[in-house]
């Protein structure tokens, strides 16, 4: 077998490791399960990459970054390295040819997104292979402490060790000393295979420039004036701020291309080709951008507005000078932008009826129950996310068990005549399939099946026409189409929705809510420090810098004092003209108030009160007061018993 090194010259055609990434290598190579901590761009997808052609089986490598995965499985087969990913927008042929290459162990590695782990049929085709490692990017996610806590990563450690796999690799650049030792926690890390290379970057030059709102516009485009040709990412909060410092710089000479969510694909991919291929020098986007671009050269990264916070800062300048040379990173500090932040962390807290409803609708429930997370989002109006980490909370209480996600509705495409896939089977399986496409409903193209109604009327097991129909779809004989996506739990406590239950759930939320804001704030009072920049930044994430680094602002002499914040009172005449309108999407302080702020619900989206005249209207004013005083004008119901 070769060795790591000789791997890394044959097939990546490189000659040396970065720091890190042998031991990382050569602990994952001993069957230990490993956590690397590498600073964005310092080589961790090597970590994995390598080990994979080195190791019996399939390496999974988890990931929230679709443009991350399309990036390295086209660098990767273009080294002849047979990896492929599996997502939304491969077409059913794709699926079926990437499935062969899973079932032959042709392909070496697999990039998915952790939701894929929810869905059974996927599950299932795993359980048959040999996992030999599994990598977690972004890792932090597992982290309730974390910046970017996502509930679906809270399942991957009990996941990996259902699917038998051989090690696990944890990845992220943003990890503090809490969050790393609760990764290590989840998968079973040792001390010793916990790998950290160091956060400093010596090429970075940070900047603290403290600005008015007013006069934003104006320094940024000073800035961008002094090297209008560079490669710089300017970062914003909002889609709409975006459009205007994009077209603002434009008006003003500076090439511009403003990038965000809200933009067609093709628009995105557009953008993004043309300033990875340097076409495009100037890019003003928000944090959708950047995630996964691998661009040695950029030059400069400025924070138009806050970051939400320093683990978010830490990630997004460390975009900035991949190949070692000097580079610009400067937030323009204005406390100003810290009401808009606030908000959206304002509206992720759950209304306290909404989320008493919820959990009494739980206790409700069967010993066995199933949801559609969709459909309770929109009924007891909570976002996706709030519900999916309500539920996880639940879960690691042991008062909820996960049992299995599965599909409600079968659609089915012929690729041969029935006959003569029936003609393939004994008498026996073939009037079993014969009596189940005659459960389904038959359209021009797709017939239409529902497995439990089909095993009800069949009187058969729903696992063995899942089954069935898997086995089918793998021959190439039909085409699958699933939907109606639905949770199945397992009560494994009786009284979820007691009144303690109720108010320590909605304290994890009100905690969580608290710990946001002050990441928000640390990073006014970071952007303060006297002397030394780098050196708290580095404090933050568990290292020491012992010198000054003597280059950033604070070191030349200049400590930010950022100017105070403005205060904008909101007005209680918005506030009552929405009361007296009684929409009953709105029918709370806290739903009333997120709408005013400009922040979104299901319940006011499904009303479509996205377009309402009032919807933002008080964004600038701060979320309490806003929230005083609806709470004022509309008392909070009772929940419901």
């Amino acid at each position: 077998m070769n060795t790591p090194q000789q791997t890394l010259t044959s097939r990546f055609q490189l000659e040396h490791f970065r720091p890190g990434q042998e031991a990382v290598i050569q602990s994952l190579l001993a069957g230990r399960s490993t956590l690397a901590i590498f600073p964005t761009g310092g080589g961790k997808s090597l970590c994995y990459q390598l080990p994979a052609l080195l190791l019996d089986g399939l390496t999974i490598v988890v990931s929230p970054l679709i443009a991350l995965m399309k990036d390295q499985v086209d660098r990767l087969n273009a080294l002849n390295i047979p990896a492929a990913r599996l997502d939304s927008s491969l077409s059913t042929e794709d699926v079926i040819s990437l499935y062969d290459g899973l079932d032959n162990g042709r392909i070496k590695l697999l990039y998915i997104a952790p939701e894929r782990l929810a869905n059974e049929r996927f599950l299932a085709r795993l359980s048959r292979l040999n996992i030999s490692l599994m990598a977690v990017d972004e890792a932090h996610c597992v982290s309730e402490w974390g910046h970017n806590f996502r509930p679906d990563y809270l399942k991957l450690a009990g996941l990996a060790r259902q699917l038998n796999v051989g090690r696990t690799l944890a990845l992220t650049a943003t990890a503090t000393p809490k969050v790393a030792e609760q990764i290590c926690r989840s998968f079973d890390i040792e001390p010793n295979d916990h790998v950290q290379t160091g956060f400093y970057r010596p090429n970075l030059h940070i900047g603290v420039a403290p600005c008015s709102t007013v006069d934003k516009k104006a320094v940024l485009l000073q800035r961008l004036r002094q090297a209008p040709d560079q490669s710089t990412i300017v970062y914003v909060t909002l889609q709409k701020t975006a459009v205007d410092v994009a077209t603002y710089l434009n008006d003003n000479g500076i090439q511009t291309e403003p990038y965000h969510a809200g933009l067609k694909d093709e628009d995105r991919h557009r953008i993004q080709d043309a300033f990875m291929a340097g076409e495009s020098p100037v890019v003003v986007a928000t944090i959708a951008f950047g995630m996964g671009i691998d661009k040695s050269d950029i030059r400069a990264i400025y924070h138009y507005n806050l970051p939400k916070s320093l683990e978010n800062y830490m990630q997004e300048i460390g975009r900035a000078g991949r190949d070692g040379l000097p580079s610009r990173c400067e937030l323009l500090a204005c406390r100003d932008d810290l009401t808009v932040l606030e908000n959206f962390t304002y509206g992720d807290t759950p209304d306290p009826a909404a989320l008493a409803n919820l959990m009494h609708w739980l206790d409700g429930q069967p010993d066995e129950f199933d949801i559609s997370i969709y459909e309770l989002s929109h009924h007891f109006d909570v976002r996706p996310l709030v519900l999916n980490t309500l539920l996880t909370y639940l879960e690691l209480d042991n008062q909820l068990h996960t049992t299995a996600p599965f599909y409600t509705e079968y659609k089915i495409a012929f690729k041969e005549p029935r006959s003569a896939i029936l003609d393939r089977f004994d008498a026996h399986r073939a009037e079993f399939l014969t009596r189940l496409f005659n459960t389904g409903k038959t359209g021009r193209t797709w017939l239409t099946l529902k497995p439990d109604d089909a095993a009800q009327q069949l009187g058969e097991d729903k696992q063995r026409i899942i089954k069935a129909l898997n086995y089918l779809e793998q021959q190439g004989w039909i085409e699958l189409r699933v939907a109606g996506v639905r949770q199945g739990y397992r009560k494994t406590a009786s009284n979820l929705a007691t009144a303690e239950q109720i108010e320590r759930i909605a304290q994890l939320f009100a905690e969580r809510e608290t710990r946001d804001i002050d990441r928000l704030r640390a990073i006014c009072d970071w952007a303060e420090t006297q002397g030394c920049l780098q050196q708290p930044l580095m404090a933050y994430f568990g290292e020491t810098l012992t010198q000054p680094c003597g280059q950033c602002s604070g070191c030349q002499g200049h400590a930010a004092s950022l100017p105070a914040r403005r205060h904008k009172a909101p007005d209680r005449a918005v506030i009552d003209a929405m009361v007296n309108e009684a929409h009953e999407a709105l029918g709370t302080p806290r739903t009333l108030a997120r709408f005013l702020c400009g922040i979104t619900s299901p319940k006011a989206s499904r009303a479509r009160l996205g377009k309402h005249r009032c919807f933002g209207a008080l964004a600038d004013a701060p979320f309490a007061e806003v929230l005083a005083l609806s709470t004022q004008a509309l008392p909070s119901p009772a929940p419901q018993p």
